[in-house]
């Protein structure tokens, strides 16, 4: 056996780390991070966890309990976290170059031909160079197999007493956090396959590793095997470094507040086709299909309706104004008066890489081609600098909208806007 080792690396309560960076004051503190709207909790610190608010509590209804238990309240602030998500990156880049981002708050590292007495040692060595240079506290796993790093992972938030690090490597080892963790939590056994389990009377990991082979894969198909398989220290699932292309890309957001005019529909829909463009563009890839959906809130008694409808693009483009001709064509089509609509949403299919575009007769000239190129490139260029509505179409509209997202707790963009640099004082 080779000593190839995985490293589930994870940042510690991410959301609410985030906040804490910017703002010490926080620290011992009962924290919590909410959905979009405010609607739900999303990430709670430890302080937030033993006053026992369950993930997904509806905010509405905590109210009384957060102004009483003193919990500081924050809307999500999907610009911070990313930039700080990829500060992690970068840092755990560093130690690794075969890396797969698994998540916005993971990673997996792959370390070759490693001693497993320097584990530990390693484990700690990123612990502290990711909380110096970015201040996010991180919990790491190291195994074999990437189901085993997952596992080894969840045991390093368990016990306190490991520092957020442990290592799986000896049948000892192995053996005692197969029989601590349930079922449940093994990375790719989902609810239903849980239940099943469960009524098999199969209840921990070291239950499932010790049933038949032949029995997992007919009841949990190839994927359980392998995930039975990457338990026994047998590693079935390779390091992604360049994950395949997505099959689609969705950009919607549910509305602050109830939207029923078409002018109002049509700005947001504009909004989120810039980002769905630029998203485009950042992945280098092009849409041959573009997809506009629309919706009322199913939760309210009021009368409902819901469409979608979709465009080709010929050719295949990642320009943004040609998306939104599409886009803007498809929402007069299926709109209808008369009701409260809760989302609109765009989603761009048929991706291919922009490399792979092929020539069309109905393509724009190469000059055509090539001013589109400049303008987007530009565009990006000064969002991504100054802001990403620092230039946008003029069809989202200007200044703040009825159909923003409702984000009463929102905190600064410390690290990406220049009006919202943390001050030292």
């Amino acid at each position: 056996m080779t000593n190839d080792f995985f490293a589930l690396v994870d940042c510690n309560n991410f959301y609410v780390s985030c906040q804490r960076v910017f703002d010490p004051r926080l620290e011992g503190k009962p924290v919590v991070v909410l959905s979009n709207n405010d609607g739900c909790v999303i990430a709670r610190s430890n302080e937030a966890k033993a006053l026992n608010i369950p993930m997904g509590a509806p905010a509405f209804k905590c109210k009384t309990f957060f102004e009483r238990n003193k919990v500081r309240v924050f809307s999500s602030n999907y610009t911070l976290y990313g930039d700080m998500s990829s500060r992690v990156m970068t840092t755990l880049g560093y130690f690794c170059p075969d890396m797969e981002i698994y998540s916005i708050d993971e990673s997996f590292l792959f370390f070759r031909s490693t001693d497993p007495a320097k584990l530990m040692d390693l484990g700690r060595a990123i612990q502290k160079t990711v909380l110096i240079w970015t201040g996010i506290p991180v919990s790491v796993g190291f195994a074999r197999t990437k189901t085993l790093a997952k596992l080894a992972n969840r045991l390093a938030k368990k016990n306190p007493d490991g520092n957020g690090i442990c290592v799986l490597d000896t049948h000892d080892q192995i053996h005692q956090g197969l029989s601590m963790t349930p079922v449940g939590d093994i990375w790719g056994i989902g609810r239903r396959y849980e239940t099943f389990l469960r009524s098999k009377r199969i209840q921990t990991a070291l239950d499932l590793v010790a049933m038949p082979q032949s029995w997992v894969q007919k009841h949990l198909t190839i994927t359980g095997l392998h995930t039975v398989l990457e338990l026994g220290q047998i590693p079935c699932i390779p390091l992604e470094q360049a994950p395949p292309p997505p099959g689609s890309l969705v950009c919607s957001r549910s509305f602050g507040t109830g939207v029923s005019d078409l002018a109002s529909l049509q700005e947001a829909l504009a909004t989120y086709v810039v980002r769905a463009g630029e998203k485009l563009r950042r992945k280098k890839l092009t849409a041959g299909c573009v997809h506009v959906f629309l919706a009322t809130n199913r939760f309210r008694p009021e009368p409902q309706y819901a469409r979608s409808a979709c465009l080709t693009l010929m050719p295949a483009t990642s320009y943004t104004p040609d998306i939104q001709t599409k886009a803007r064509a498809i929402l007069e089509k299926i709109y209808s008066p008369g009701y409260t609509f809760q989302k609109v949403g765009v989603m761009l299919t048929d991706l291919t890489p922009s490399s792979n575009r092929q020539r069309s007769f109905f393509a724009p000239s190469p000059q055509e081609q090539s001013r589109q190129h400049n303008l987007m490139k530009v565009m990006d260029t000064i969002n991504k600098q100054y802001g990403n509505t620092t230039v946008t179409l003029a069809s989202a509209g200007l200044g703040h909208k009825k159909w923003h997202m409702r984000r009463k707790f929102l905190s600064k963009r410390y690290t990406t806007s220049w009006a919202e640099l943390a001050e030292v004082s």
